[in-house]
């Protein structure tokens, strides 16, 4: 992979399909210190290393995975009720949009790059977030964990956002900040670009085509604005 102050050559793409927690928004810290709570609570230990694992994959399969810590009679529905409980806290961190993901956005519209989200994260819990930071308006369509039966690393919800926009995978760049993320990415047999969080871990970086901090240095084009401009 090119280093960060290399040349980067453009990938050109008629689709930008981007991850929501810690690719578009910056909601690393709230969700991490929602899971602090909730595992606190149940005297159970939360480090930051386990907290790292459950980044960009879906509540119901983290529950399900440490659900024999939570008690012998305990339902995964019984701790994602109390995870969206806790959400409801008024001290949590707040949740903003990530270095450059506005600029990005416009400039791949402005591009004819169609645009889509898949997200681990529930389809009420998207919505809300987008429309909050003013940026629902750009998309699509919005995979999120209602629609898939696998969620990543499992490659489905990408896979599904190229059908819903009628692109085939390598047509499409996608934005991810997470291992999980990256994997399924790779695996529906997609370019991506590791940003975030994972543009500042060298084996995340090692797993992706580009890596940037700031998005609105993304070296992302549509097809039409290429030619147009060659």
């Amino acid at each position: 992979m090119p280093a960060h102050n290399a040349p980067r050559p453009l990938l050109m793409a008629r689709a930008a399909l981007f991850d929501l927690d810690g690719t578009l928004i910056d909601s690393e810290p709230r969700s991490r210190e929602l899971w602090r709570r909730l595992f606190t609570r149940h005297g159970l230990e939360c480090g930051e290393e386990l907290l790292a694992r459950f980044s960009g994959r879906r509540s119901g399969e983290v529950i399900e995975e440490h659900l024999p810590r939570f008690g012998r009679h305990t339902t995964v529905e019984q701790v994602r009720q109390e995870l969206t409980a806790l959400n409801g806290a008024p001290d949590l961190p707040p949740v903003r949009l990530v270095l450059g993901a506005n600029r990005l956005l416009q400039r791949l519209r402005r591009h004819g790059v169609a645009l889509a989200v898949v997200t681990s994260g529930g389809r009420a819990y998207a919505d809300e977030h987008l429309t909050r930071c003013g940026i629902a308006s750009y998309f699509t369509t919005v995979v999120s964990a209602e629609d898939v039966i696998h969620g990543k690393p499992d490659p489905e919800g990408y896979l599904l956002a190229c059908r819903r926009l009628g692109v085939t995978v390598g047509e499409v760049v996608v934005f991810e900040d997470s291992a999980a993320g990256l994997r399924a990415a790779r695996r529906a047999g997609a370019r991506c670009l590791a940003v975030g969080q994972a543009a500042r871990s060298p084996v995340l970086c090692r797993m992706a085509d580009h890596a940037v901090e700031d998005l609105a240095r993304a070296p992302v084009t549509g097809f039409a604005t290429s030619r147009r401009e060659s």
